[in-house]
Protein backbone atom coordinates (compact mmCIF):
# COMPACT_ATOMS: atom_id res chain seq x y z
CA UNK A 1 0.00 0.00 0.00
CA UNK A 2 2.80 2.14 0.63
CA UNK A 3 6.91 2.57 1.54
CA UNK A 4 5.67 3.46 5.09
CA UNK A 5 8.83 2.14 7.76
CA UNK A 6 7.91 -0.91 9.06
CA UNK A 7 6.67 -1.89 12.62
CA UNK A 8 6.61 -4.88 15.15
CA UNK A 9 3.22 -6.23 15.27
CA UNK A 10 1.63 -4.72 18.26
CA UNK A 11 1.25 -8.63 19.81
CA UNK A 12 5.05 -9.27 19.63
CA UNK A 13 6.43 -5.77 21.73
CA UNK A 14 5.61 -7.31 24.91
CA UNK A 15 2.38 -5.34 26.27
CA UNK A 16 1.11 -5.81 29.09
CA UNK A 17 -2.59 -5.31 28.05
CA UNK A 18 -1.80 -5.57 24.10
CA UNK A 19 -5.99 -5.52 23.47
CA UNK A 20 -5.86 -2.14 24.05
CA UNK A 21 -4.36 -0.84 21.11
CA UNK A 22 -5.36 -1.75 17.38
CA UNK A 23 -3.23 -1.10 14.37
CA UNK A 24 -3.71 0.64 10.85
CA UNK A 25 -5.08 -2.89 9.33
CA UNK A 26 -7.32 -3.63 11.73
CA UNK A 27 -8.95 -0.85 11.69
CA UNK A 28 -9.02 -1.19 7.59
CA UNK A 29 -10.84 -4.53 8.16
CA UNK A 30 -13.80 -3.14 10.69
CA UNK A 31 -14.51 0.46 8.54
CA UNK A 32 -18.17 -1.22 7.90
CA UNK A 33 -18.56 -3.09 11.19
CA UNK A 34 -21.40 -1.49 13.26
CA UNK A 35 -19.98 -2.82 16.26
CA UNK A 36 -17.28 -0.58 16.25
CA UNK A 37 -17.34 3.35 16.66
CA UNK A 38 -13.80 5.73 15.59
CA UNK A 39 -13.79 8.46 17.51
CA UNK A 40 -10.92 11.27 15.91
CA UNK A 41 -9.90 14.04 19.10
CA UNK A 42 -7.17 15.96 17.95
CA UNK A 43 -5.60 19.04 19.72
CA UNK A 44 -5.91 20.70 16.19
CA UNK A 45 -10.14 21.08 15.79
CA UNK A 46 -10.62 21.89 12.68
CA UNK A 47 -8.45 18.90 11.58
CA UNK A 48 -11.06 16.50 11.29
CA UNK A 49 -12.54 19.07 8.61
CA UNK A 50 -9.83 18.40 6.38
CA UNK A 51 -10.41 14.58 6.14
CA UNK A 52 -10.86 11.92 8.40
CA UNK A 53 -10.91 8.02 8.67
CA UNK A 54 -13.63 6.52 6.82
CA UNK A 55 -16.81 6.69 9.35
CA UNK A 56 -14.92 8.60 12.18
CA UNK A 57 -16.79 10.89 13.71
CA UNK A 58 -15.34 14.26 15.91
CA UNK A 59 -14.54 14.13 19.97
CA UNK A 60 -14.27 17.48 20.59
CA UNK A 61 -11.76 18.18 23.45
CA UNK A 62 -12.99 21.30 24.53
CA UNK A 63 -16.67 21.54 23.27
CA UNK A 64 -17.96 17.75 24.12
CA UNK A 65 -15.39 16.81 27.35
CA UNK A 66 -15.09 19.68 29.42
CA UNK A 67 -18.15 21.95 31.11
CA UNK A 68 -18.80 24.87 29.74
CA UNK A 69 -18.47 27.07 33.04
CA UNK A 70 -16.41 25.22 35.80
CA UNK A 71 -12.99 23.56 35.26
CA UNK A 72 -14.11 19.86 35.20
CA UNK A 73 -15.68 17.39 32.91
CA UNK A 74 -19.14 17.11 31.44
CA UNK A 75 -21.83 15.52 33.87
CA UNK A 76 -22.90 11.41 33.64
CA UNK A 77 -26.44 12.88 31.81
CA UNK A 78 -24.25 15.49 29.12
CA UNK A 79 -21.72 12.32 28.16
CA UNK A 80 -24.23 9.55 27.92
CA UNK A 81 -26.14 11.92 25.71
CA UNK A 82 -22.47 12.90 23.16
CA UNK A 83 -21.63 9.12 22.91
CA UNK A 84 -25.73 7.90 21.83
CA UNK A 85 -25.50 11.02 19.52
CA UNK A 86 -22.50 8.91 18.17
CA UNK A 87 -24.25 6.02 17.67
CA UNK A 88 -22.81 4.46 20.39
CA UNK A 89 -24.50 1.64 22.24
CA UNK A 90 -23.48 -0.67 25.61
CA UNK A 91 -21.46 -3.06 23.49
CA UNK A 92 -20.02 -1.04 20.52
CA UNK A 93 -15.85 -1.17 20.58
CA UNK A 94 -14.89 2.45 20.55
CA UNK A 95 -11.44 3.06 18.66
CA UNK A 96 -9.60 6.55 19.49
CA UNK A 97 -7.29 8.42 17.43
CA UNK A 98 -6.12 11.81 16.57
CA UNK A 99 -2.96 14.05 15.69
CA UNK A 100 0.03 14.49 17.58
CA UNK A 101 0.66 10.35 18.31
CA UNK A 102 -2.62 9.93 19.60
CA UNK A 103 -1.58 12.97 22.51
CA UNK A 104 -5.78 13.79 22.74
CA UNK A 105 -7.06 10.62 21.82
CA UNK A 106 -5.08 9.19 24.95
CA UNK A 107 -7.02 12.27 26.97
CA UNK A 108 -10.22 11.37 25.65
CA UNK A 109 -9.46 7.54 26.73
CA UNK A 110 -8.17 8.52 30.54
CA UNK A 111 -11.60 10.69 30.16
CA UNK A 112 -13.70 7.78 29.28
CA UNK A 113 -12.51 5.29 31.41
CA UNK A 114 -13.67 7.98 33.91
CA UNK A 115 -16.96 7.21 33.36
CA UNK A 116 -16.02 3.64 33.48
CA UNK A 117 -15.91 2.91 29.88
CA UNK A 118 -14.37 -0.52 29.34
CA UNK A 119 -14.65 -1.38 25.91
CA UNK A 120 -12.22 1.15 24.26
CA UNK A 121 -9.05 0.92 22.16
CA UNK A 122 -5.97 3.36 20.58
CA UNK A 123 -5.19 3.15 17.09
CA UNK A 124 -1.35 2.77 17.31
CA UNK A 125 0.37 5.61 15.49
CA UNK A 126 -3.07 7.69 15.02
CA UNK A 127 -3.53 9.65 11.71
CA UNK A 128 -0.05 10.48 11.02
CA UNK A 129 0.13 6.42 10.88
CA UNK A 130 -2.71 5.76 8.88
CA UNK A 131 -1.84 8.64 6.34
CA UNK A 132 2.18 7.53 6.34
CA UNK A 133 0.25 4.04 5.23
CA UNK A 134 -1.37 5.65 2.65
CA UNK A 135 -4.66 5.15 3.36
CA UNK A 136 -8.27 7.36 2.46
CA UNK A 137 -9.25 10.01 4.60
CA UNK A 138 -12.90 11.63 3.29
CA UNK A 139 -14.04 14.93 4.68
CA UNK A 140 -18.20 13.60 4.54
CA UNK A 141 -19.54 13.64 8.25
CA UNK A 142 -21.58 10.29 8.38
CA UNK A 143 -24.87 9.98 10.05
CA UNK A 144 -25.09 7.41 12.58
CA UNK A 145 -28.43 6.08 14.30
CA UNK A 146 -28.64 7.33 17.53
CA UNK A 147 -26.68 5.09 20.53
CA UNK A 148 -28.52 3.69 23.61
CA UNK A 149 -25.33 3.50 26.06
CA UNK A 150 -26.21 3.49 29.69
CA UNK A 151 -23.45 5.73 31.44
CA UNK A 152 -22.61 5.49 35.04
CA UNK A 153 -21.34 7.88 37.66
CA UNK A 154 -17.77 9.24 37.15
CA UNK A 155 -15.57 7.50 39.40
CA UNK A 156 -12.47 10.39 40.20
CA UNK A 157 -10.81 8.55 42.69
CA UNK A 158 -9.11 5.56 41.07
CA UNK A 159 -6.76 7.53 38.25
CA UNK A 160 -7.59 10.98 38.92
CA UNK A 161 -5.49 13.48 41.18
CA UNK A 162 -6.97 16.45 42.66
CA UNK A 163 -4.68 19.23 43.90
CA UNK A 164 -4.85 18.18 47.50
CA UNK A 165 -4.31 14.86 46.62
CA UNK A 166 -0.77 15.86 44.82
CA UNK A 167 0.13 17.87 48.13
CA UNK A 168 -0.16 14.99 49.99
CA UNK A 169 1.99 12.57 47.82
CA UNK A 170 4.23 15.09 47.70
CA UNK A 171 4.88 15.03 51.70
CA UNK A 172 5.30 11.30 51.77
CA UNK A 173 7.58 11.66 49.79
CA UNK A 174 6.46 9.80 46.92
CA UNK A 175 7.46 9.72 42.92
CA UNK A 176 6.00 12.31 40.35
CA UNK A 177 6.30 12.13 36.29
CA UNK A 178 6.57 15.40 34.49
CA UNK A 179 5.70 14.72 31.41
CA UNK A 180 6.60 18.64 30.16
CA UNK A 181 9.61 19.64 28.17
CA UNK A 182 12.62 20.23 29.60
CA UNK A 183 12.01 24.10 29.28
CA UNK A 184 9.19 23.74 30.95
CA UNK A 185 10.52 21.81 33.58
CA UNK A 186 13.75 24.22 34.32
CA UNK A 187 11.52 27.07 34.74
CA UNK A 188 12.27 28.50 31.56
CA UNK A 189 9.18 28.44 30.23
CA UNK A 190 5.27 28.04 30.70
CA UNK A 191 4.15 26.44 28.11
CA UNK A 192 5.36 24.15 25.12
CA UNK A 193 8.40 25.78 22.68
CA UNK A 194 6.60 27.22 19.65
CA UNK A 195 3.35 27.77 21.66
CA UNK A 196 2.23 31.42 23.67
CA UNK A 197 4.36 31.44 26.34
CA UNK A 198 1.49 31.84 28.84
CA UNK A 199 -0.73 29.33 31.25
CA UNK A 200 0.88 30.14 34.50
CA UNK A 201 2.55 32.74 36.80
CA UNK A 202 5.37 30.80 37.81
CA UNK A 203 7.69 28.00 36.26
CA UNK A 204 9.54 25.41 37.50
CA UNK A 205 7.97 21.80 38.32
CA UNK A 206 6.83 19.34 41.12
CA UNK A 207 9.09 18.91 44.28
CA UNK A 208 10.56 15.27 43.62
CA UNK A 209 8.81 15.08 39.75
CA UNK A 210 11.30 13.52 37.29
CA UNK A 211 10.81 14.76 34.00
CA UNK A 212 10.53 12.40 31.21
CA UNK A 213 8.63 13.71 27.78
CA UNK A 214 6.14 12.18 26.76
CA UNK A 215 7.04 12.02 23.24
CA UNK A 216 9.63 9.50 24.66
CA UNK A 217 7.19 6.98 24.54
CA UNK A 218 6.51 6.88 20.60
CA UNK A 219 8.72 6.12 17.35
CA UNK A 220 9.03 9.13 15.45
CA UNK A 221 9.45 7.26 12.37
CA UNK A 222 7.05 5.41 12.88
CA UNK A 223 4.49 7.29 15.00
CA UNK A 224 3.61 4.01 17.20
CA UNK A 225 4.23 3.10 20.89
CA UNK A 226 7.96 1.78 21.33
CA UNK A 227 8.25 -1.69 22.75
CA UNK A 228 7.50 -2.57 26.21
CA UNK A 229 11.28 -3.50 27.14
CA UNK A 230 12.23 0.08 25.96
CA UNK A 231 9.65 2.29 27.62
CA UNK A 232 10.86 -0.17 30.41
CA UNK A 233 14.23 1.03 30.34
CA UNK A 234 12.78 4.66 30.10
CA UNK A 235 10.75 4.56 33.21
CA UNK A 236 11.75 1.98 35.56
CA UNK A 237 15.57 1.80 34.57
CA UNK A 238 16.54 5.43 34.11
CA UNK A 239 14.03 6.82 36.21
CA UNK A 240 14.18 4.47 38.59
CA UNK A 241 10.56 4.47 39.22
CA UNK A 242 8.56 1.62 41.13
CA UNK A 243 6.18 -0.38 38.71
CA UNK A 244 4.06 -1.56 42.12
CA UNK A 245 4.31 2.39 43.84
CA UNK A 246 1.73 5.12 43.59
CA UNK A 247 2.95 7.51 40.99
CA UNK A 248 1.56 11.00 39.75
CA UNK A 249 1.59 12.15 36.40
CA UNK A 250 1.11 15.64 34.91
CA UNK A 251 1.66 18.06 32.45
CA UNK A 252 -0.04 21.40 31.73
CA UNK A 253 -3.52 20.63 31.66
CA UNK A 254 -3.26 16.59 31.73
CA UNK A 255 -3.69 15.88 28.07
CA UNK A 256 -0.07 15.17 27.64
CA UNK A 257 0.41 12.95 30.66
CA UNK A 258 -2.64 11.46 29.90
CA UNK A 259 -0.74 9.99 26.72
CA UNK A 260 1.93 8.86 29.70
CA UNK A 261 -1.14 7.76 32.12
CA UNK A 262 -1.77 5.66 29.01
CA UNK A 263 1.47 4.04 28.28
CA UNK A 264 2.50 3.00 31.95
CA UNK A 265 -1.15 1.70 32.61
CA UNK A 266 -2.11 0.16 29.22
CA UNK A 267 1.29 -1.19 28.35
CA UNK A 268 3.12 -1.56 31.41
CA UNK A 269 0.58 -2.88 33.54
CA UNK A 270 1.46 -0.12 36.32
CA UNK A 271 -1.81 -0.01 38.52
CA UNK A 272 -1.05 2.57 40.86
CA UNK A 273 -0.90 5.75 38.57
CA UNK A 274 -3.13 8.71 38.55
CA UNK A 275 -2.67 12.04 36.37
CA UNK A 276 -3.29 15.20 37.62
CA UNK A 277 -5.46 17.08 35.20
CA UNK A 278 -4.87 20.50 36.67
CA UNK A 279 -1.38 19.81 35.97
CA UNK A 280 0.54 23.37 36.10
CA UNK A 281 -1.95 25.73 34.96
CA UNK A 282 -3.34 25.27 38.88
CA UNK A 283 -0.47 24.19 40.31
CA UNK A 284 2.01 27.06 39.03
CA UNK A 285 -0.85 29.87 39.51
CA UNK A 286 -2.11 28.64 43.38
CA UNK A 287 -1.19 30.00 46.22
CA UNK A 288 1.40 28.08 48.60
CA UNK A 289 2.08 25.35 46.06
CA UNK A 290 5.84 24.36 46.10
CA UNK A 291 8.02 24.36 43.49
CA UNK A 292 11.16 23.63 42.10
CA UNK A 293 13.67 24.76 39.73
CA UNK A 294 17.20 22.95 38.92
Amino acid sequence: MSDAPSVTPIAERGYAHPDLLVDCEWVAAHLEDPSVRLLESDEDVLLYRTGHIPGALKLDWVEDLNDAVMRDYVDTARFEALLRERGIDDDTTIVLYGDKNNWWACYAFWVLRLFGLANLRILDGGRARWIQEGRPLETATPTVAAGRITVGPRDDVAIRAFKDDVMAHVASGRRLVDVRSPEEYRGERLHMPDYPNEGALRGGHIPGAANVPWARAVDPDTHVFRPADELRAIYADEQGLDPTAPLVVYCRIGERSSHTWFVLTALLGWTQVRNYDGSWTEWGNAVRTPIERP
